[in-house]
């Protein structure tokens, strides 16, 4: 056994679990200056936290070699959630073979859990607000405390639970251990620390200076309206054994979920609109293979345990660096590779790029999938699948006779329809547009004197923005006008986010009294009318008007230096070098 000072009655459990050597906050919390004290501990996500503290606490819960006798819990592990404390138990109850282990979560029958914690147990595990019930209501006897372990404790204090996170502490006896454990230590882990622990040993084991070397970053650009069929995509390019797919709010998981129910996949939701029990069949079915996506909110972005999890996807886009690596680091845990895709709309790609800069990780941007790349990745797929190795006995006799029966090409043929029957169909996807052209350096302003004004009809006619071809666009119209006070300075970004497109895709503009008329590159009006046809009710109506370019207008007879006649439109084209 290549654990270090290890207690004995660990050692068989360590070895049943194929656990041959430490992680490295596994091997830091045994070493013999952490023997007996509490500790102030920050590791990685999946860097095997549970079991550290499990080992750490070893020596103080079996000091003669064995577990005393249940009764009032000896040992308190508190966990931000419900799905993390449920967890840390099973955990715990594999590495403390014999004792007994009581949960202690929202969700779940109160009265069962008092009477489990009235017949005696060695060990509670819950989350802050239940335990804090169950203190108050008598049902938890913290007297016979020997340690207490806070895991992410940081994600405690976020979700505002200090208070209660305070008023157990209180309750626990002077003497006991406290093992703090945190992905990160800000300023108000480090004061609860001062105040709840005695001499702590900090123990840190991340080397901020460099990423997750076990996380593949990649960021996929889509149009706004296009990032469902480019999650789609996404699934089917890499079809991990397991995924997660992050959405910031429940009703987004909830609308998700159900597309991806329609188009086939083994898909199941995380949120917190979910009573525990459906939540654990959930992830049940993630774990046991029966589900292959788990769609949910940022409650499953911290502490949980997916073992064939490969694949993390960011539907909508983490507000700050720590919900990037903390959803991330659901995958590429205990040595395994793990990919995390973003999918960023067009207008959020300098968004993203500061939350990814400021995570410190590299991300490879490109466009989704399209279906011909899946289609040809399913090819490569069934090419090497273990399904076609060379049969033996019975299986071999009916190949056979199936072979004599029928034509080879037939027989390939119709095991092609049985596999793609099986696999949800790729979405269409937009291909990526060219990268910006670079910007020209603008000649010096000359100022030259005039004879007089320029009138229209001196004027040369208006062309289309850098990036439309003349000629080739599609006319829209916005129900916004002079009267509306539209300007360009928010209708080109509300037509950019409405329609999916970029600036390069929008030509002239024009603005009347009641309406704006706008051209959009023929390249991209389909996908912007589709985008635009079913805009919410508090949205300014889109409707196309027109082929072609807008026909220019010349106002003859006005006088010199007026901008337009009355009632007339305001024009507004991109300037070109």
């Amino acid at each position: 056994m290549m654990f270090p000072q290890v207690h004995p009655m660990l050692d068989a459990a360590l070895i049943a679990r194929g656990y041959l050597e430490p992680t490295e906050v596994q091997a830091a919390v045994l070493r013999p200056d952490a023997e007996g004290r509490d500790l102030l501990v920050s590791a990685r996500t999946g860097s095997g936290k549970t079991v550290a503290f499990g080992l750490a606490a070893a020596s103080t819960l079996m000091p003669h070699g064995g577990m005393p006798p249940h009764g009032a819990p000896i040992a308190l592990a508190i966990a931000p959630t419900r799905e993390l404390a449920l967890q840390v138990q099973a955990e715990l109850a594999w590495l403390y073979a014999g004792a007994r282990i009581v949960s202690c979560v929202g969700g779940m029958d109160i009265r069962r859990e008092a009477r489990a914690l009235q017949s005696g147990c060695h060990i509670v595990v819950g989350t802050p607000g239940r335990l804090g019930d169950h203190l108050r209501r008598g049902n938890l006897n913290l007297s016979a405390l020997k340690v207490v372990v806070l895991d992410e404790a940081d994600e405690m204090l976020d979700l505002g639970f200090q208070e209660e996170l305070e008023f157990l502490l209180q309750a626990a006896p002077a003497e006991r251990r406290t093992l703090m454990f945190s992905a990160t230590i800000p300023h108000d882990i480090a004061a609860l620390a001062r105040k709840y622990q005695r001499n702590a040993l900090r123990i840190d084991t991340i080397d901020r200076t460099q990423p997750h070397n076990d996380i593949e970053y990649r960021g996929i650009l889509a149009p706004g309206h296009e990032t469902e069929a480019a999650l789609i995509n996404i699934l089917r390019w890499y079809e991990a054994p397991g995924a997660l797919v992050f959405c910031a709010t429940r009703d987004a998981t909830r609308r998700l979920h159900q597309s991806l129910v329609e188009r086939g996949f083994a898909a199941v939701m995380l949120s917190g609109e979910l009573s525990q029990h459906e939540r654990t069949t959930a992830l049940d079915a993630l774990r046991s293979g029966r589900a292959r996506v788990g769609v949910c909110t940022d409650v499953a972005a911290r502490g949980l345990d997916l073992p064939a999890l490969d694949l993390v996807v960011h539907a909508d886009l983490p507000t700050n660096p720590e919900t990037l690596l903390h959803r991330s680091g659901r995958t590429g845990r205990a040595g395994r590779k793990g990919v995390s895709v973003l999918i960023v709309p067009f207008s959020k790609r300098r968004r993203a790029e500061q939350v990814s800069n400021a995570a410190r990780v590299r991300v490879a941007w490109s466009g989704a999938p399209t279906a011909e790349d899946i289609n040809g990745r399913d090819r490569e797929r069934l090419l090497t699948d273990p399904m076609l190795d060379l049969p033996d006995g019975q299986e071999r006799t009916e190949a056979e006779a199936l072979l004599a029966a029928h034509d080879p090409v037939a027989i390939a043929a119709a095991l092609l329809r049985l596999h793609r029957r099986q696999l949800p169909e790729a979405a269409n996807v937009s291909p990526q547009p060219p990268p910006a052209p670079a910007r020209q350096e603008r000649a010096p302003y000359e100022r030259t004197a005039h004879p007089r004004a320029p009138r229209d009809d001196d004027r040369p006619p208006p062309s289309p923005r850098s990036g439309v071809p003349s000629g080739d666009v599609v006319r829209f119209r916005i129900a916004l006008g002079r009267n509306h006070r539209a300007d360009p300075k928010w209708l080109l970004p509300l037509l950019c986010r409405a329609g999916g497109v970029t600036k390069r895709d929008i030509g002239t503009i024009r603005i009347f009294d009641t309406d704006t008329q706008f051209e959009i590159s023929r390249e991209m009006s389909e996908a912007f009318a589709e985008a635009t046809a079913n805009l919410p009710a508090s949205e300014a109506r889109i409707t196309r008007a027109g082929d072609g370019p807008m026909p220019e207008r010349q106002f003859r007879g006005k006088p010199a230096g007026a901008d337009r006649p009355p009632g007339g439109p305001r024009v507004y084209k991109k300037r070109t070098a």
